[in-house]
């Protein structure tokens, strides 16, 4: 799988943590580890991404009274339920037409062998009733057997609650109560857990029905495709409703220093405006707010630029620019109408300006429309052909629509402008790389290198391409080159000490030297998002799975834009309904290991 380094100020899922999250889907099955003692953990990534094979049967579910070998004929099921009432078992000899429900007093007056004949033949005859769709009468007929049956018997509460899943309308609550019942005396009543699901999902009880769906998945060993699609589904949507919750709630902030460096980097330097000859507090504060700008003072700058709007500057070119720096904060901390309408009030100063062009390029591009975003490209080529970011962004739209050859042609034609930014050359060998062109890509690599032999970045960025054809010694080295460039810069980018992490775990397998580098990568940006993550998908290699949600939480809490935030939402619920799988089902250790060890 290709590296997918993207534009940071269009896409805000860089290469390094989407390269993860694929080397992780990839290695679903590797990543399922059990302990030797009572405690599996079980890899977040095995159910976001696809679903288990088919497997020819299915899996026993705990009853002693169900019979796996009989005619299929047999098996009869009607109703909306999937799994219906459970009428394989053996009928009951003679099946006693008991139209009236005893009292407490009879049913105490009757002898053990008695009441469970007579509770047998009411069951019988509640999956005849619900075979016939007659649901209501099913239900008083297995309400009957359960009074009846001297011992709890989890089949009856598991059919009626069949029963209450297809009425019309389905009686959700009912169909949990039951299912409660059920699975109290048979914690591995696999259906129960599955009809339990459903009505929780039903109900809106996301978390739950993820609990139940994840067990059920386990319990039948992952071959149950049904299942596996069914966690996929639920944790979507408990994702997604969390996700929209903390977007709404949350405040606006800044994302990582780490973050933000890319994506001003991605833009070339620019003249400060030239101050009038009576400038203005709000004028003066505008030019400390871009030195701030320059000094990666990024908080600072952000408040000094909303104290210089709201100062009110003198003329229309400096306060074009300061809606452009503000437009552009705003952007980053999410907040994407209040980007639209500064960078919209910066055009209309100075409709000259193309850098607000091509952020608000970005704007629809983050809104979903692409039209708009290439029609604002196309008026800043119209107002200045020769600007090399012009292309060098529309490149990245391009290149992040998977249209390889026409982001290959901008970055060319914006390097062909300017040949003194280092990322046109390094886009241009990714885009190549992407499309196939592996030999002319690494010559582009090495041909940058040559240019800029003290730029990090290219050293990062070969090495990523180098690990992805499994060249670890060659991609360390190059992380390691990166690692030492970067050291002499204030704050230096941690991001090649995460490459180089992740490199040495694909590489040997060799997990303390990799949270180590994490660790490093940490301490020079406690919000790095990408050192975060990884923590997370080592700890669960580890078979720490508390320590694993610690660190999904973490990545939860630094995610930007609902998008981010249903990513990061997805690994942490589906670890939080594994380890709650383990919490209840201890006793599985032992199984789960061999298990997985059959699947690595």
């Amino acid at each position: 799988m290709a590296p997918t380094t993207q534009d940071l100020s269009l896409n805000t899922t860089p290469s390094y943590l989407t390269r993860l999250q694929d080397f992780v889907s990839e290695n679903r099955r590797a990543i399922l580890v059990c302990t030797a003692a009572a405690a599996v953990a079980l890899g977040a990534a095995y159910y976001v991404s696809t679903a288990s094979p088919q497997r020819p049967g299915s899996a026993k579910d705990g009853r002693k009274d169900k019979k796996k070998d009989k005619p299929s004929s047999k098996k009869k099921k009607s109703g909306n339920d999937q799994d219906g009432p459970i009428l394989e078992e053996v009928k009951p000899k003679e099946e006693e037409q008991q139209n009236v429900p005893l009292t407490l007093e009879e049913i105490a007056a009757l002898s053990i062998d008695e009441r469970i004949k007579r509770a047998g033949v009411l069951k019988t005859r509640g999956n005849a009733l619900y075979q016939a769709r007659n649901f209501t009468q099913a239900v008083e007929l297995y309400t009957q057997a359960i009074q009846l049956s001297p011992k709890p018997e989890p089949i009856f509460h598991s059919n009626r609650a069949a029963c209450y899943m297809n009425m019309s309308p389905p009686q959700f609550e009912h169909v949990v109560e039951d299912c409660d019942a059920a699975l109290r005396h048979d914690p591995n009543y696999v259906k129960a857990l599955n009809r339990r699901a459903n009505a929780l999902e039903a109900l809106s009880r996301y978390t739950e029905a993820l609990r139940d769906f994840t067990a059920a998945t386990i319990l039948d060993k992952f071959q149950n495709e049904a299942a596996a699609h069914s966690v996929e589904r639920v944790l979507k949507k408990l994702a997604t409703e969390k996700a929209q919750t903390i977007a709404a709630t949350r405040g606006p902030r800044l994302p990582s220093q780490t973050f933000i460096s890319a994506y001003f980097a991605a833009f070339r330097k620019r003249a400060q405006p030239t101050l009038p000859e009576t400038p203005s507090q709000g004028d003066q504060t505008l030019l400390l707010a871009l030195d701030a700008l320059e000094a990666a003072d990024y908080a600072h700058a952000l408040s000094l630029i909303n104290e210089a709007v709201d100062q009110g500057i003198s003329w229309d070119i400096g306060r074009a620019e300061a809606l452009n720096l503000r437009g552009t904060f705003k952007f980053l901390t999410s907040d994407i109408p209040g980007a639209k309408a500064d960078l919209e009030e910066s055009l209309t100063l100075n409709s000259s300006l193309t850098q607000s062009l091509v952020k608000l390029a970005s704007v629809h591009m983050e809104e979903g429309n692409h039209a708009q975003a290439m029609e604002c490209f196309e008026q800043a080529i119209k107002v200045d052909s020769s600007d090399p970011d012009v292309y060098y962004h529309r490149g990245q739209v391009h290149f992040i629509t998977n249209d390889y050859a026409a982001a290959a042609e901008n970055y060319t034609k914006s390097t062909s402008l300017d040949s003194t930014f280092v990322f046109s050359h390094i886009q241009l060998a990714v885009a190549q790389y992407k499309m196939g062109n592996i030999a002319n890509s690494m010559a582009t690599f090495r041909r940058t290198m040559t240019a800029f032999p003290n730029r990090a970045e290219v050293c990062n960025y070969y090495g990523e391409l180098l690990l992805d054809q499994q060249r670890f010694e060659d991609a360390v080295e190059k992380f390691d080159r990166a690692i030492e460039l970067e050291k002499t810069k204030s704050p230096p980018n941690p991001l090649p000490l995460v490459n180089k992490a992740l490199a040495i775990f694909q590489w040997h397998k060799d997990i303390p030297p990799a949270e180590v580098l994490c660790r490093e990568a940490l301490a020079i940006d406690p919000s790095c998002e990408p050192a975060v993550a990884t923590l997370a998908q080592l700890a669960l290699q580890k078979s720490e799975m508390e320590t694993a949600i610690e660190w999904f939480e973490k990545q939860v809490d630094l995610a930007r834009g609902e998008a981010e935030i249903v990513a990061s939402l997805t690994y942490l619920e589906a670890s939080k309904a594994q380890l709650q799988f383990v919490k209840t089902y201890p006793q599985m250790a032992a199984e789960l290991q061999q298990i997985a060890s059959a699947m690595m």
